[in-house]
C-alpha cells in the first residue's frame, strides 16, 4: 500500500461496520493484511466473525461484554482500554495493511474511552496503513477533521420501525 488513510463511517443508519468489513475483504483479496479490532462487541455469533476465521489474511478481536448497556461499568471501561492497548499493538507491529476499529466512535460516545485515545492511534500509524474507524451517530469534531474520509449513513427507512422486523441472522448478525 502507497498511502494510508483515515476513514470515518459514521451516523444513525445501518452499514457502517458493513462498510469496514467490505473494504477489509476486498483488500485481502489483493493479499492485503487486515486486523479488525471490536469495541463494545464481545459477542462471538456474528456472521462477519465465521468469515473472518476463513480469511488467513483477516485476523479480529473483540473487547467489550455480549450485551450493550446504556450505563457503562468498570468491565466496559477496562475492555475499552484492553481494546486500545491491542490497537497500539497491532499499529506499531507494522504487520498489517489496514486496521479496523469497529465501534470506536460508540466508545468515544458512551465515555468509555477518551476522543485523544483515538488521536493518539491516529498519529502514531505508519504512514502506509489505512486505519478505519466506525460507529456513533455523531463524530467528534477532532476525529472529523483529522480524517481523510468521512461518510455518514443516514437511516431514510428502516424495517424495525415500519414493520417490527428485529435483527436477523445472516443479516443483521
Amino acid at each position: 500500500m502507497v498511502q494510508g488513510l483515515v476513514q470515518v463511517y459514521f451516523g444513525r443508519g445501518k452499514g457502517k461496520t458493513t462498510a469496514a468489513l467490505g473494504q477489509g475483504f476486498r483488500a485481502t483479496g489483493h493479499g492485503f493484511k487486515v486486523f479488525l479490532i471490536q469495541f463494545m462487541k464481545g459477542n462471538a455469533k456474528y456472521g462477519e466473525i465465521e468469515a473472518i476465521k476463513q480469511n488467513p489474511n483477516f485476523e479480529v478481536k473483540q473487547f467489550g461484554t455480549p450485551v450493550l448497556v446504556e450505563v457503562p461499568g468498570e468491565i466496559d471501561f477496562n475492555e475499552g482500554q484492553k481494546a486500545l492497548e491491542c490497537a497500539r499493538e497491532v499499529i506499531a507491529s507494522d504487520q498489517y495493511d489496514i486496521i479496523i476499529l469497529d465501534e470506536v466512535g460508540v466508545a468515544i460516545e458512551m465515555n468509555i474511552i477518551r476522543v485523544e485515545e483515538v488521536l493518539e492511534l491516529i498519529e502514531i500509524k505508519p504512514d502506509n496503513i489505512e486505519l478505519i474507524l466506525t460507529g456513533g451517530q455523531k463524530v467528534h469534531p477532532k476525529i472529523k477533521k483529522r480524517a481523510d474520509l468521512l461518510t455518514e449513513m443516514k437511516m431514510i427507512k428502516h424495517y424495525y420501525a415500519s414493520k417490527g422486523i428485529v435483527a436477523r441472522y445472516g443479516i443483521e448478525y
